[in-house]
């Protein structure tokens, strides 16, 4: 066998161990939604080409762990039969994660999975300077951590007030997180601070008598980290009211990344060196 290229390997989705020759492979994975075949092919490999078992990751990945390096080019065909492939590792868009969204969760306001899978097959395994993570979380729940991540998507709405149907309940200010929502039952009235609002839609949601209504749409967060350094990602944009915005943002943002970034340098790392006033100046452009 001639000389190993482990960048290689690494960048498909195959980490080296510290047994000699084997490698704990990564699968690609969206959103963490991996069908029953599937799951009966990973549950092969890992028997037959492995150890037995499968790890789960952070990032709702699975790794088989104990692939042999003779035996990578017949996992990656078997992985092929059900439609699976290696991941991806090093300098580059790594796996999107996402909550199950609108489509499962009652609390969600967008379709968590169905962004995930554009977001993969248009970024997943681009190169950058350093890795970069995707997330999409449904809601203000935040089952996903929006603000861990280099670029992470929450779903929100923007609530409006039907005053003709509203019947003072209290509710909506009773569950609103940040109080800016205040009803005086007695005069029959109901003051609500906009600049307050974090767009959870929770008064949306609960209303009896569906005075508060909302157009869905997607908050953003910038430079998150959680590794070697923790820093948690800003919110500089006010709600996205489309999709064809948001993927207007996201390619902005990893032009910036790519355009300023050192090699080797974590987006966060590239923002606080050159200023968030820059990232925000070319994001404002789009707009004009």
């Amino acid at each position: 066998m001639g000389k190993v290229d482990y960048k290689a390997l690494k960048a498909g989705g195959f980490m080296r161990q510290v047994q000699k020759d084997c490698f704990s492979m990564r699968l690609r994975t969206v959103g963490g939604k991996i069908g029953a075949e599937q799951l009966n092919k990973i549950y092969e490999i890992a028997r037959d080409y492995g150890q037995g078992y499968v790890h789960l990751t952070a990032r709702q990945g699975i790794e088989i762990p104990f692939i042999k390096l003779e035996d990578i080019e017949t996992v990656k065909a078997e992985l092929a039969k059900a439609g699976l492939e290696p991941g991806a590792c090093g300098p580059r868009v790594r796996t999107v994660t996402a909550c199950q969204g609108s489509a499962i969760c009652p609390s969600g306001w967008i379709d968590t999975t169905a962004l995930a899978k554009e977001l993969d097959a248009k970024y997943f395994a681009k190169e950058l300077s350093h890795k970069f993570k995707l997330a999409v979380t449904g809601c203000s729940n935040n089952c996903l951590k929006a603000e861990e991540n280099d670029f992470g998507i929450k779903g929100g709405v923007q609530p409006v007030w039907n005053e003709s149907r509203c019947s003072f309940c209290g509710l909506c200010e009773a569950v609103c997180p940040v109080k800016a929502i205040k009803v005086a039952k007695e005069d029959g009235n109901l003051f609500f601070d906009q600049e307050q609002c974090i767009y959870c839609g929770k008064c949306v949601k609960s209303c009896p008598v569906s005075a508060w209504h909302g157009k869905s749409g997607f908050l953003v967060y910038f430079g998150g980290t959680f590794g070697n350094k923790i820093a948690v990602a800003k919110q500089i944009l006010p709600l996205i009211s489309s999709k064809e915005k948001l993927f207007s943002i996201i390619d902005a943002t990893m032009g910036f990344f790519a355009k300023y970034a050192k090699p080797g340098e974590r987006f966060r790392v590239t923002l606080e060196r050159v200023g968030w006033e820059l990232l925000e100046q070319e994001l404002r452009e789009i707009e004009e």
